[in-house]
């Protein structure tokens, strides 16, 4: 492998912005490592939409991360990659390589946890694909998964409603579910509840582990990039943003969940 693929940038795809918490861990742990990243608000949330739309959107999301030469396409949404991963994966063929936001979970809960009991909380699509539940049961280590739909909380997130009395309301109202009784960690399966992770660690007074997903999934890709031999070794040109469908929200928004000015391309997926 060249210098010039590694030099080609890591593209990172989601249904809003919730996924810039995935990149800006992306960012931390692999500062060298240029960003494409594509956010679909003309669809969101992904969440409530059919499989066979998420897969729709995913594979045009996939077309424009390959005309920008990404060496990996990362699917930053539980929901698409719940719905869409092995298809993107095989669209995709040899041009790229695809990881999602599921497994690297997975296989951390397999070497913290096992014969424990897991909490998951995320969208319908994320919860009720079962996706997360058949993974943990094959890894075959006694691990308890109960999972809890959280709907409200991406669009709520979006919205800018966090650390606030709303916001507080709902999640309590959430996590004081009978199915989410007696774990021991909570996976946050949705890349916009690192937003409210605080809130969430406040209700539970520090008896519950709450897993950060975007932590977990940049050390994936570090790893991932490492033992492929697919590091880059210096940052070259600066990260791209890109949505679907441009609101001045968002671009307020962008700067919450990244943490720092980010300009946003307007790219309709549909002309």
């Amino acid at each position: 492998m060249g210098q010039n693929l590694n030099q080609q940038p890591i593209g990172i795809f989601d249904s809003g912005i919730g996924g810039l918490t995935v990149a800006q861990a992306i960012v931390h742990a692999l500062p060298q490592e240029r960003l494409v990243y594509f956010g679909d608000t003309a669809h969101l949330p992904y969440g409530d939409k059919s499989t066979a739309a998420i897969q729709a959107y995913a594979v045009k999301i996939c077309d424009l991360l390959l005309r920008q030469h990404c060496k990996v396409i990362l699917i930053a949404c539980n929901s698409a990659s719940a719905a869409a991963y092995e298809l993107v994966k095989e669209y995709v063929g040899s041009k790229a390589r695809v990881l999602n936001v599921i497994d690297p979970v997975v296989q951390y809960i397999g070497e913290t946890y096992p014969g424990k009991t897991i909490g998951l909380i995320g969208t319908k699509q994320t919860v009720n694909s079962n996706v997360y539940r058949k993974k943990v049961d094959a890894l075959d280590l006694d691990i308890t998964l109960k999972s809890h739909a959280t709907p409200l909380l991406a669009a709520m997130i979006e919205e800018g409603f966090f650390n606030d009395s709303i916001s507080e309301s709902v999640i309590h109202a959430y996590l004081s579910d009978p199915d989410l009784q007696g774990i021991e960690a909570l996976i946050l399966g949705c890349t916009h509840y690192p937003l409210i992770k605080r809130q969430i660690e406040n209700y539970y007074k520090g008896e519950v582990d709450v897993l950060d997903a975007s932590q977990i999934v940049a050390r994936h890709v570090r790893h991932f990039i490492e033992d492929n031999q697919m590091a880059s070794a210096e940052l070259v040109g600066d990260h791209s943003f890109y949505v679907s469908d441009f609101t001045r929200s968002f671009e307020e928004s962008t700067r919450i969940f990244f943490k720092r000015e980010v300009h946003l391309e307007h790219y309709p997926l549909w002309e």
